[in-house]
């Protein structure tokens, strides 16, 4: 089955998922006004690096610019320089802002709105890293070897001005054109040295089909239901990210310097039992898997467009669970504790302060560690309520994004029950579930009755489609 989409659309009201969870955007007016009024508390002792020609990479229309990057090929490798939004610098710790950004955690990002973490005009004005616009950062300096592996890292309180805002998709074709921007000339090159970086250590990464509701623009109030391209650029750029948070976590759990103080992202080891039952689908779906070949490579070398790779895609999910903040103190943690299994390394959030709670609490830890200065004591005393907030509003954006989707896809195929579609079987049924499936048109997961068989290209007939429930299902043979 190609993954090929016929674009539909229909109108969709998003205000019940809202209701539902309990998103208000609207932000309490004492800590809009600490927003507004916020000022750089460092102001004084920043060092200047607006010399450095940073570009920020984000989707179309962004405004809440967490990260800007140059990167440069040096005789011996590679020098990152990475800036990133201060947030630190302009939240009172004991503030009403810093108490709704806690109550919070994270920004929900939901098709017809969103529900910021921190009030737009911080997150989207004067702390958002936009092009053109003189702001505090902190800037992380990671001097690369050839195989853009780390040797010496560190991060800083800075001045940095951004000179261009760039999308993935711009990116990707002005690499393909062979004309990429200066400030990012190296990042094919670095990010493809990452990425087999990573599978050496184990990385396991799924490239399941990314559904998406976007607005139709030729239909006023109508949303579409589609599969978002996701570029090399996003890849190299996602590099980036992972490398600082690896960096960051690595001056955490140094105990050369006070003992381990942070907030890890952590995975444990998938169970062997997954992996033996992954082994058993790609034998099914006729995927050659060497006994010698990890499962991160394996699912790197597949075709993404075809049906095994999507049933080995949507398998290895379970391979990917039990992730949880750590927060690291006085009870010393086996090695294996701190690691992320998927990342295959210790890992920590700190690259996108205006969008995760848990960014701002791990970036001072570093700036402290890095200038040899007390690590503040509003910072040790939030880090376990930082983990609860991080774990309980991850649970809510999962819910929340899924319930969008839900509710496109049902009102989108209410006026097609009876009708029937071509889909691929992730997972065949049991007595206690039904299968679930793969429809590439309108792009769709969900649940089959009929025991079709796994792996396998099938006929299904939709059987239900409520808006009101947000519920499909299919059945099978059609």
């Amino acid at each position: 089955m190609e993954l090929h989409q016929r674009i539909i659309s229909a109108p969709v009201d998003f205000g019940a998922v809202r209701s539902e969870f309990g998103l208000a955007s609207t932000y309490p007016a004492e800590a809009t006004a600490e927003a507004r009024d916020a000022n750089d508390m460092f102001a004084g002792d920043r060092i200047d690096r607006t010399d450095i020609e940073f570009v920020t990479i984000d989707p179309p229309g962004s405004m809440d610019l967490d990260q800007a990057v140059h990167l440069e090929r040096t005789g011996t490798g590679f020098t990152v320089h990475y800036a990133i939004a201060d947030l630190g610098a302009v939240i009172a710790p004991e503030g009403a802002l810093a108490r709704e950004a806690g109550a919070r955690g994270q920004t929900f990002y939901m098709p017809d709105t969103t529900v910021p973490l921190h009030p737009p005009v911080l997150s989207e004005g004067s702390a958002s890293l936009l092009p053109d616009r003189t702001r505090p950062a902190a800037l992380w300096t990671i001097e690369c070897d050839e195989n853009a592996e780390p040797r010496r890292y560190s991060v800083v309180r800075a001045t940095v001005r951004s000179r261009a805002r760039l999308d993935y998709a711009g990116v990707q074709a002005a690499a393909d054109a062979g004309r990429p921007h200066p400030s990012i000339a190296a990042l094919p090159e670095f990010g493809t040295r990452r990425i087999e970086a990573g599978l050496a250590r184990g990385v396991i990464g799924l490239r399941l089909p990314s559904q998406s509701v976007i607005r139709d623009d030729a239909t006023d109030g109508h949303w579409q239901l589609v599969l978002e391209p996701r570029t090399a650029a996003d890849d190299w750029n996602e590099q980036i990210s992972l490398l600082t948070g690896m960096c960051a976590a690595r001056i955490m759990v140094d105990n050369s310097n006070g003992g381990r103080v942070g907030l890890l992202r952590t995975m444990p080891p998938p169970p062997e039992s997954a992996i033996q039952s992954l082994r058993r689908t790609a034998a099914a779906v006729g995927v050659a898997w060497p006994a010698d070949k990890p499962v991160g490579r394996m699912l790197a070398e597949l075709d993404p467009n075809t049906p095994a790779a999507l049933v080995l895609m949507s398998e290895a999910t379970g391979l990917l669970r039990g992730a949880a903040y750590t927060v690291l103190g006085d009870t010393e943690l086996p090695p294996e504790a701190l690691r992320h299994s998927a990342i295959g390394a210790p890992y920590a959030h700190v690259t996108a302060p205006l969008r995760r709670l848990a960014d701002r609490f791990g970036t001072e830890i570093c700036l402290a560690r890095c200038a040899g200065t007390p690590i503040p004591e509003w910072v040790r005393a939030g880090l376990a309520p930082t983990a609860e907030s991080m774990k309980r509003s991850d649970a809510v954006a999962g819910k929340v994004e899924r319930a969008c989707i839900d509710l496109t896809e049902s009102t989108l195929l209410a006026s097609r029950t009876g009708g029937e579609f071509d889909a691929v079987v992730l997972r065949e049924g049991n007595g206690n579930r039904p299968a679930e499936i793969f429809v590439a048109d309108p792009p769709v997961l969900g649940r089959c009755a009929g025991s079709p068989p796994e792996g396998a290209s099938v006929r299904v007939r939709l059987i239900t489609a409520d808006p009101a429930t947000r519920k499909i299902a299919f059945t099978f043979p059609a």
